[in-house]
């Protein structure tokens, strides 16, 4: 059995927050309301994607890594993550803001959860005007500044606040304290785990359930990093048919390829899958005469056993993610 470029068929998640950008904006195929986000390619267990096409339509990634095992993600990565995918693939849709959270690290989630952390990144697809994200604090904070603003409701006071547009670009490491605010369309890149601990959810009730959802204040409290950072946004280039350096970090690498015409890319010295994320226009992918159209808002998990590819658009944007 020979391995070929997989799509895989989205996991929809309803969210209090979430709107209808995921259908009208990224096409997505679902019927329920307030889907707050598609997770693209997941082997989070009650959550994991499925192949959408070709002889390997329905195996999960699971499967797919103990059959195919380096072949599929690289001997290195086999070797460290077994059968275990090391990577979640999502895109995000705010119609309000999402709660005030924070990720544990690698260690206190494996002590805690028997999980990996979860550092992360995101990439803007769309913005309304005036969309915030939280990112990090605008000022080094004592623990008991921040319990004191906590119970008074008054955290926007301590928080960094910025507008973002299109193409703005964040990496969340484990810590850092943040929300997605209304009116952000995005990609988000992060380490394979579900834990988030939720700080502040302005008291509001889920209508799914006629509750407001569970708060974990304490389990926070030893998570958040309460340093001042100066700068919370990445900063990049992009040269066209180039793969510019997005973040780099030692969970993932995330590029940003502009593409207009023919872009071939070898990756025989690269002992890892390559995930594309289409974020913006439409790409053709050529493998062994055969063509995988990417559309905004779909995704491609390239196997470590294939090495050359051809890509061609007019004009498109890709997330190329790997380890």
């Amino acid at each position: 059995m020979q391995l070929y470029p997989l799509k895989f068929q989205p996991v929809y998640s309803y969210r209090i927050w979430g709107g209808d950008k995921l259908k009208k904006v990224l096409n997505k195929n679902y019927q329920e309301e307030s889907i707050g986000e598609s997770w693209e390619i997941s082997d989070v267990a009650e959550n994991e994607t499925e192949v959408a096409e070709g002889y390997l339509k329905g195996h999960t990634l699971k499967q797919l890594i103990k059959t195919f095992k380096g072949d599929l993600v690289g001997n290195r990565i086999h070797n460290i993550f077994g059968s275990d995918f090391p990577l979640l693939i999502k895109f995000i849709d705010a119609k309000t803001p999402l709660s005030i959270q924070v990720h544990p690290s690698n260690s206190l989630a494996k002590e805690r959860h028997n999980s990996f952390g979860k550092n992360e990144m995101w990439y803007v697809m769309q913005a309304e005007d005036n969309a915030e994200l939280i990112v990090g604090f605008n000022q080094k904070v004592e623990r008991e500044s921040y319990v004191y603003h906590l119970n008074n409701a008054t955290l926007n006071e301590i928080l960094n606040i910025e507008k973002v547009q299109k193409g703005d670009t964040y990496y969340i490491p484990t810590g850092r304290v943040h929300a997605i605010g209304a009116g952000v369309l995005l990609a988000e890149i992060q380490q394979t785990s579900n834990i988030t601990y939720r700080i502040y959810d302005y008291d509001r009730v889920d209508g799914a359930t006629g509750e407001k959802r569970e708060l974990h204040t304490d389990l926070a409290l030893d998570a958040i990093d309460f340093e001042f950072y100066k700068d919370y946004k990445t900063q990049y280039s992009t040269k066209i048919n180039n793969s510019n350096k997005l973040v780099h970090s030692l969970y993932f690498k995330t590029n940003i390829v502009s593409i207009k015409g023919t872009l071939e890319k070898d990756y025989t010295n690269l002992d890892s899958f390559v995930i594309y994320i289409c974020v913006e226009g439409e790409v053709n992918i050529e493998r062994n005469n055969k063509i995988y159209n990417l559309k905004m808002g779909e995704t491609l998990l390239i196997p470590a056993c294939i090495n050359n590819i051809k890509i061609k658009a007019e004009y498109s944007v890709l997330l190329e993610v790997y380890i």
